[in-house]
């Protein structure tokens, strides 16, 4: 295996990737503003809602990094990354086992994740739940597009009624998260309201009606 040194590996990934717009669409924008909305909103939620502090501010944090990389397309970095690895060091055609190791590691990364994050909120599942499978498929959908492979990627690029499957995807994951949050903000305000009002001494009637 060849010896590989920094300055050949960046001038490698500069001829296959640059930080440009990586989808200047309509779509790409109002992708880029849903994750920005879904994660402003799960960190609006992780102050709200402190016994889902946690959760709300890994998802907020998480939804803010995805909008930042939407169009810096960082992922396709990584994949260049890779290829000029394999080619300066000699190993290009034999790739396809080393992908291969790389998606059962990323997928297993992925459903341990999944699962941790699984069993630390199972008891507020009915609090969390539809922002648990929005993370599902947001973490399925990054998996996809990190492993760079043409068959991966000719099935997310698909298209289901004029729309491509990575929109639906993806869209799909932030929808999910952003009613979960804001119901969770929602939810909150209202106890909040009728604790206040219940307690309050100049209520019109008390308790017991009087």
């Amino acid at each position: 295996m060849d010896s590989l040194t920094l300055p050949e590996l960046l001038a490698c990934v500069e001829k296959r990737w640059s930080p440009v717009i990586g989808d200047p669409s309509i779509m790409g924008w109002a992708t880029v503003a849903a994750y920005a909305l879904a994660g402003c909103l799960a960190l609006y939620a992780s102050r709200v809602r402190r016994r889902d502090r946690r959760f709300w501010l890994f998802l907020g944090v998480l939804l803010l990094a995805l909008c930042i990389n939407k169009q810096l397309d960082l992922q396709s970095a990584l994949t260049a990354t890779g290829r000029c690895i394999s080619k300066l060091q000699g190993w290009y055609d034999e790739r396809r086992a080393f992908q291969a190791k790389f998606i059962i590691a990323l997928l297993g990364i992925s459903t341990l994740v999944l699962s941790i994050a699984l069993y630390r909120m199972r008891r507020a599942f009915h609090r969390v739940g539809l922002a648990l499978i929005g993370f599902a498929v947001l973490l399925t959908f990054v998996a996809i597009r990190a492993v760079g492979m043409h068959h991966f990627d000719a099935v997310i690029r698909m298209e289901l009624g004029g729309m491509r499957m990575n929109w639906i995807l993806e869209l799909s994951g932030i929808l999910l998260i952003l009613v979960n949050a804001i119901y969770a903000i929602r939810g909150r305000r209202k106890r909040r309201k009728h604790s206040r009002g219940a307690a309050d001494p100049n209520m019109p009637f008390n308790r017991n009606g009087h």
